[in-house]
């Protein structure tokens, strides 16, 4: 699986399903609810994705959790920016561009 192929593949069925009816899409009913319902779920699942890897770092739970909750706060991140017309691929340009830096230069470059 090519991870861009994958985040276009979703964007795509996200941006379709927009439009869609409430009642038969879950990203349609969570745009008809509206952008801070959609701000919310980000928030669950990044709360739920620590949670997880706390638990998986422990031995409490598994490393197919942290997976999981990933998986699905990715989701959730791609709806946002869907529904404040950001391309998944400007964040994939970001991280690109970052390529080559360490962490320490990148984050140096940023607060000059």
């Amino acid at each position: 699986n090519n991870m861009p192929d994958v985040l276009d593949a979703l964007a795509s069925v996200i941006a379709a399903r927009r439009a869609a009816s409430p009642d038969t899409s879950y990203v349609a009913s969570l745009n008809a609810k509206g952008v801070n319902k959609i701000l919310e779920k980000v928030g669950e699942e990044a709360i739920e994705v620590v949670i997880a890897a706390k638990d998986a770092e422990s031995g409490v739970g598994s490393t197919k959790e942290v997976i999981n909750e990933v998986a699905d706060l990715v989701f959730h991140t791609l709806v946002m920016l869907d529904r404040l017309g950001i391309s998944h691929n400007e964040v994939l340009d970001v991280l690109a561009s970052r390529q080559g830096l360490s962490g320490l230069e990148e984050k140096a470059s940023r607060n000059q």
